[in-house]
């Protein structure tokens, strides 16, 4: 692939804006268990940080008809970079117009990717002044650690289904500066999967194939703590709360992270994540697993359930997860467990 000149445009992935028809019931999941705090609320939504987070906040949490991505915002790395990557989104035809940004950083301009998903990017941002309740003791750190749940430290990726897979990585990379960290090649030629970031880490977008014949999905956000016990801590938490674990803790292939898959209350897949690998390597190949590699399934043997490949949000007219999660009993109790 040529090299992109402007490659180093956008810093990082920044926050996300995630949908629930349920907002009271997901804002205390996120903050009673996953431990992050409210910044702010504004017209239907909730802005929500880790205590690591050096914008405001990481998340918005917004009252919808249904589940999903609302949208993903990426900063860039200046005024000047900012105005490079919308020349190209435009020339790309992927635009759809700049607004005045949301609480905690300047305007913004709106695009979707080749399936649809919504993003956002912008440079103008406002650094996170803790009220004095949650000054940190350390001035190099943001914030307080809370220890209140999992106490997450920040937004770490997302996951993004889509049927064209290629197409949408050719996109990030080729618009946005992402770097190719690792993919999943199909017998019949197709990618499966493909792990991009910014800068070091090895995801902060990741795409996977979509199960449906539908557009625009979300497969899951992901929160990250600083150790494997916390992982494992998060899921005696979620067992304690009765929020329902689809994928109990293990060690995935691709990227090496650990996880804990949930469903929120309001119907949104979210992971606990920590370890991984960093790529120091600026000439790095990406690594490429064959199909019947991958289909190995995670690192250490562990067997994910038939709804991680299937379950997207919005759900699709008549997905359902496995029976262990089906019917929303369980979510309701969950719903009811953290009030």
């Amino acid at each position: 692939m040529k090299e992109n000149l402007f490659e180093h445009d956008v810093a990082h992935v920044a926050h996300a804006e995630l949908l629930t028809p349920k907002p009271e019931a997901s804002e205390r999941f996120f903050v009673e268990l996953l431990g992050m705090e409210v910044e702010a609320r504004e017209n239907g939504s909730v802005y929500l940080r880790g205590f690591g987070d050096y914008e405001r906040y990481c998340l918005k949490l917004t009252e919808a008809p249904t589940t999903g991505l609302g949208h993903l915002a990426l900063r860039a790395r200046s005024d000047a970079a900012l105005k490079r990557r919308v020349a190209a989104l435009e020339q790309a035809g992927s635009g759809l117009g700049w607004v005045d940004g949301d609480i905690g950083h300047g305007p913004a301009y709106r695009f979707c990717d080749p399936d649809g998903h919504r993003f956002e990017i912008y440079y103008e941002t406002e650094r996170y002044v803790p009220e004095d309740a949650l000054k940190p003791s350390m001035k190099n750190q943001p914030q307080r650690y809370g220890g209140r749940g999992v106490s997450v430290r920040r937004f770490d990726h997302l996951n993004l289904l889509t049927r064209e897979i290629a197409a949408n990585r050719a996109f990030m990379q080729e618009h946005l500066g992402f770097r190719l960290r690792e993919k999943v090649q199909l017998d019949d030629g197709r990618e499966a999967g493909a792990w991009m970031s910014l800068g070091i880490l090895a995801h902060e977008v990741i795409y996977v194939l979509e199960a449906y014949p539908t557009r625009g999905r979300l497969h899951h956000l992901a929160f990250w703590v600083d150790s494997r016990e916390e992982v494992l801590r998060s899921a005696d938490l979620f067992l304690d709360h009765d929020v329902p674990i689809e994928a109990a803790p293990s060690k995935h292939t691709a990227s090496q992270s650990f996880y804990c898959y949930v469903i929120e209350p309001g119907g949104n897949r979210v992971e606990i994540t920590t370890g991984g690998y960093l790529v120091f390597d600026p000439d790095a190949p990406p690594t490429v697993w064959s199909e019947a590699e991958y289909a190995r399934g995670p690192a250490w043997g562990a067997k994910l359930p038939a709804s991680f490949n299937t379950y997207g949000m919005p759900p699709f007219e008549g997905e359902a997860v496995d029976a262990p999660l089906q019917g929303g009993a369980r979510l309701a109790r969950a719903e009811a467990a953290i009030r």
